[in-house]
């Protein structure tokens, strides 16, 4: 299902999937940033869960994610369907989850509270995806990959709480 499209000018609405996907993109440095120095001194003592990829694996993987996420909500965006402004308070609730998990596993090194904060980001993501569905499949079938990689991530966030706990 489609909802109807808003009119929007071309340069309105490039310059919208500009923003959504830069926002995402600032979401995701900021947590680089904070992630930077830790990947490199706190990072590497933890014990790894099974399955963890190589460090270099994250940054395209997640920079995949975000474009596909800003995509999504651009797509929202454009509707003039009556559950589009709730659709996007979702999808920004679970970016402000997004880029709260980076700051409290790297930078506070709590690890079992970054696994509250990702089941909560796992919980907000499924929701934004049901939102989305109802507006535009395609921008719910968007969101998926973000969800699996999640939950793939929540594993991993559990397995280090598990193995390096305190």
């Amino acid at each position: 299902m489609t909802a109807p499209l808003r009119p929007a000018g071309r340069a309105t609405a490039l310059l919208a999937l500009a923003g959504f996907i830069g926002l995402c993109l600032l979401a995701g440095g900021l947590g680089g940033w904070v992630t930077a120095a830790n990947v490199k001194t706190w990072y590497p003592t933890l014990l790894r869960p099974p399955g963890t990829p190589p460090d270099w694996v994250f940054g395209p993987v997640w920079t995949t994610l975000y474009v596909l996420m800003g995509t999504a909500a651009w797509r929202i965006w454009r509707h003039a369907a009556p559950g589009r402004p709730m659709a996007l308070r979702l999808w920004f609730a679970q970016l402000l989850a997004n880029a709260l998990w980076t700051p409290v596993f790297f930078g506070a090194h709590r690890l079992g509270l970054a696994l509250l904060v990702i089941l909560g980001l796992l919980a907000l993501i499924g929701t934004t995806i049901a939102a989305f569905r109802r507006l535009d499949t395609l921008a719910a079938g968007l969101l998926v990959p973000y969800g699996l990689w999640t939950c793939y991530a929540t594993y991993l966030n559990a397995g280090f709480a598990w193995l390096n706990p305190g």
